[in-house]
């Protein structure tokens, strides 16, 4: 059971830092969207219960050996900083933020379920539930980003079309 242990902390961790980015992430595209009242309340919405999940996350990883680490934490801040200045560049960033952010979110969907399976595995029903309650709130936002993606799409091109600030 020792390896299982050794995985479940170090996807613990990842999934931690994983949080902490995408709480960067949501910042700057929030910051960044003008146009778009929808998508930034939604992403606003998304980023409270991100930062409530980074917490619920650090508070399971204080239970563990390892801790938090915040060479992780400063490595997913440096990602999504690289990953705000590649989409500010591009002339549609407002299409390219939303497309990221639903990939983004299937990633994060992904690692929920891993940690669920091995949580189960170990009998953690308190991390369990904690991760069940995340997993919840990352379906809806990547449901909601699905169903809006098109929206998104056409009030772009209608913006460009008539030189309306468009990009964000």
């Amino acid at each position: 059971m020792t390896h299982a242990i050794d995985h479940f902390q170090a996807w613990l961790r990842e999934a931690h830092a994983m949080e902490i980015q995408a709480i960067s992430l949501l910042k700057a595209q929030i910051g960044r969207i003008e146009s778009y009242p929808e998508l930034r309340e939604r992403m606003e919405g998304h980023l409270a219960e991100t930062e409530e999940q980074a917490a619920a996350l650090h508070a399971l990883l204080a239970r563990t050996p390892g801790g938090v680490s915040l060479l992780r934490e400063m490595a997913g801040r440096v990602s999504a900083a690289a990953q705000g200045i590649g989409s500010m560049m591009a002339a549609d960033e407002v299409v390219k933020a939303t497309m990221a952010a639903y990939a983004f979110e299937h990633s994060e969907i992904a690692s929920y379920r891993v940690l669920i399976a091995a949580a189960d595995e170990l009998g953690d029903t308190e991390a369990i539930a904690v991760f069940e309650r995340i997993l919840a709130e990352e379906k809806a936002m990547a449901d909601w980003l699905a169903r809006h993606l098109d929206m998104v799409t056409r009030l772009y091109l209608m913006r460009d079309e008539r030189d309306l600030l468009a990009k964000r």
